[in-house]
């Protein structure tokens, strides 16, 4: 069996198969052909920390990664990331286009790096088209052994490309939730649809490769990202619009093809998946479960999902548990205000500084009843009908925190970051000022 890793920045469920007014027509059919989780959620709403833990079965703070690679901070042990393990099992492994574990890609364990010089002037679309079509060339040549290939796409990362070009009309757009319903937001989103093509161009590029190779039917497709979308209240939180993330699996015999299942399930989970599928015995660091029982039975396999931040731009210490009624977020300092070097530039966040929204203050503790409250507004903290689902869904936390060695229950208020690693201040406002932490 070979494995095909598709993956997207920033992207959150905003593709056509979860049921968003966009049009992504391979995406569509990739799901049809294999299976779409409806609650799948990162480990960490922040681009390097949410890639290794995927990569690793392991939480961002169990790897090391607590903030982004190109900012200084790294993986104590590559040796664990997926591709190393895979190579190790004999595996050809090969990347195209962009990886965000490391500075250097060739430490993360592939034997081939296919992708489009890192000093070329093609823009974002050509860059990402280019990289395509070597995932395909790839795909069609004669292997000697299985492979393992991981494509990378910059769209949708910020900036966006300018809907003008691609006549895309705003008018008849809908910004994201929780994002008011404005002509800039709506012209914003427009541009996040440009991107959005080129992705679906690509995964059709490399998905008709696998048609025409003699691969199809012997090769695992994973299409995932790594977080929601980079606008006000979504990226670098820990609510859903945070967390939650496409993941689609397409492989020979699954049993839920052309399904959707409600059941939740965690980046971390995708290892030890692959493991089974592959018929590798699984390495003894993961913490993730194998979601075949839940491909094979519709069972679910997790009671919970837990995610975090540390840090991103600045420093940002939080924790969360999701049950498939509750959330409980933790904040882990006293700086309790909005942080906005955490935040993407977007014209939704122009009209917030506009507006003062830096001066607000985040609870410290903030409990959801997700049923009665999915998009997660009314805060249960001090609710007497709701201590017994706090004071559980804490100690859980808690117990989750010491079992997985989070440096948080060590350090508490100020967990350090890796010497020369660049971290904007918390009074930042954006996160390209050039103000950072001693």
């Amino acid at each position: 069996m070979n494995l095909v890793y598709i993956h997207t920045h920033d992207s959150g469920r905003y593709f056509q198969p979860y049921g968003y007014g966009l049009a992504t027509p391979h995406i569509q059919r990739l799901a049809e052909e294999g299976t779409l989780f409806r609650h799948a959620f990162c480990a960490a709403p922040t681009c390097s920390p949410s890639r290794a833990a995927l990569l690793t079965g392991m939480m961002p703070h169990s790897t090391g990664m607590l903030g982004l690679a190109h900012r200084g901070f790294f993986l104590q042990d590559p040796h664990k990331h997926l591709s190393w393990f895979l190579r190790e099992h004999q595996f050809d492994t090969a990347l195209s286009g962009v990886q965000h574990e490391a500075i250097d890609a060739t430490t993360l364990g592939y034997r081939r790096i296919l992708s489009a010089p890192a000093g070329n002037k093609l823009c974002r679309r050509d860059r990402d088209l280019q990289n395509a079509y070597q995932a395909a060339a790839y795909i069609t040549e004669s292997h000697d052994k299985p492979f393992f290939l991981s494509f990378g796409m910059s769209n949708t990362h910020r900036p966006y490309p300018d809907h003008r070009e691609m006549q895309i009309n705003p008018d008849y757009l809908l910004p994201p939730w929780p994002v008011s319903d404005t002509q800039e937001n709506r012209a914003d989103m427009a541009d996040y649809c440009c991107a959005l093509q080129t992705v679906d161009e690509c995964v059709g590029i490399v998905m008709d490769a696998l048609a025409k190779s003699k691969h199809e039917e012997d090769t695992i497709v994973l299409f995932t990202t790594d977080h929601g979308l980079p606008w006000p209240h979504m990226k670098c939180t820990l609510t859903d619009s945070g967390i939650g993330v496409a993941l689609l699996l397409k492989y020979p015999g699954n049993p839920l093809r052309n399904r959707a299942v409600d059941h939740m399930v965690s980046h971390i989970d995708v290892f030890p998946t692959l493991c089974g599928l592959l018929k590798l015995e699984k390495p003894h660091w993961l913490q993730g479960v194998s979601l075949l029982p839940l491909l094979e039975e519709n069972k679910p396999v997790r009671d919970a999902v837990y995610a975090e931040v540390t840090y991103h731009a600045a420093y940002e210490p939080m924790r969360s548990i999701r049950t498939d009624r509750y959330k409980l977020i933790v904040r882990y300092d006293d700086f309790l205000s909005v942080v906005m070097a955490n935040m993407d530039p977007s014209p939704a966040k122009k009209r917030l500084i506009e507006e003062e929204y830096q001066l607000n203050i985040h609870p410290r503790e903030a409990l959801y009843d997700l049923h009665a409250d999915p998009v997660e507004r009314v805060n249960r903290i001090g609710d007497p009908r709701y201590a017994a689902v706090y004071h559980d869904l804490l100690q859980r936390l808690n117990n989750w925190m010491i079992a997985t060695d989070d440096p948080l229950m060590t350090y508490r208020h100020r967990v350090p970051k890796p010497n020369g690693a660049m971290v904007n201040l918390r009074d930042s406002l954006e996160p390209a000022a050039k103000e950072y932490e001693e």
